[in-house]
């Protein structure tokens, strides 16, 4: 089968009919013509093995592809121990309810510097993964871990911090391209900018690992500290046209997750865009 660059809305349309819900959000994507959704669990993960089957066979019958977000409340670099703890159990639970349900990888915002040097909270973060991916073969077998790169310097997720880490215990992060413009005050927006980071990407883990990789994109608005609010596309300063360009020519393959407030809107029309080039 030849890889596929698919687009995915993140969570349910906005036209999906009451009461809603992941499986009535699968079945409104599909008749919109979205191959692909990311279920948003940031604020806390369902744990129903039920309700986990029945998202898995409704996505499996529509041939949809998932993906998953975990809770936003995660910092693999808190020095409180309990802290710490909750956030390796809700990165577990999202990771082994994916397994469940389907889904192929999984956001995560990894921690927050804490104004520490980012040596030292790299190796909290990587020591707090080492003990995460220890339940790998037995809860989340086919599951990926997919750290992002974030959009505020005050957060852990360069994109050469989310490689390394990633190449370090097997898995791809979730780069955001959005997040890395709002990161750096305004860079990463030009063709020359994003083939650089695909370059990086492929010097970490290879060639083949743009065949399967798991992107977000979205306008963004930032200021000087970085990422304030995700924007609409056309009401941001977003090349998307541009960007999309790049994934089709470097044959880009795998999911790319758009975090528009405009849903399945923006979702379309980055999807349309691409096919008609």
């Amino acid at each position: 089968m030849i890889p596929k660059l698919l687009f995915a809305v993140a969570g349910s349309p906005h036209s999906t009919p009451a009461p809603g819900g992941t499986v009535a959000g699968l079945q409104r994507a599909k008749k919109l013509g979205i191959a692909a959704m990311e279920i948003e669990w940031v604020q806390n993960v369902p744990k129903n093995p039920e309700r986990m089957a029945e998202i898995r066979e409704t996505a499996e019958e529509l041939n949809i592809m998932l993906t998953v977000h975990a809770p936003y409340f995660v910092n693999l670099n808190s020095p409180d121990r309990a802290k710490l703890a909750a956030s390796k159990r809700r990165v577990l639970d999202a990771l082994s309810m994916a397994e469940l349900c389907g889904a192929r990888s999984v956001c995560v915002h990894a921690a927050f510097n804490l104004g520490q040097e980012p040596e030292k909270v790299y190796r909290n973060v990587r020591a707090a993964t080492a003990d995460i991916m220890q339940h790998k073969r037995s809860l989340f077998p086919h599951v990926n871990l997919a750290y992002e790169t974030m959009g505020k310097q005050s957060q852990f997720g360069t994109l050469e911090e989310v490689l390394k880490i990633s190449k370090e215990f097997g898995n791809y992060p979730c780069v955001d391209p959005a997040h890395m413009h709002a990161r750096e005050n305004g860079k990463i927006n030009s063709t020359k900018e994003w083939n650089d980071m695909f370059d990086l990407y492929e010097k970490y883990l290879g060639k083949k690992a743009l065949k399967s990789v798991h992107m977000h994109y979205s306008g963004i608005a930032y200021t000087a500290k970085g990422e304030r609010n995700h924007l609409p596309l056309m009401k941001s300063d977003a090349k998307w046209k541009d960007f999309l360009k790049v994934l089709k020519k470097r044959k880009i393959a795998g999911v790319v997750v758009c975090e528009s407030p405009l849903l399945e809107k923006d979702t379309l029309l980055m999807q349309q865009f691409f096919e008609k080039m």
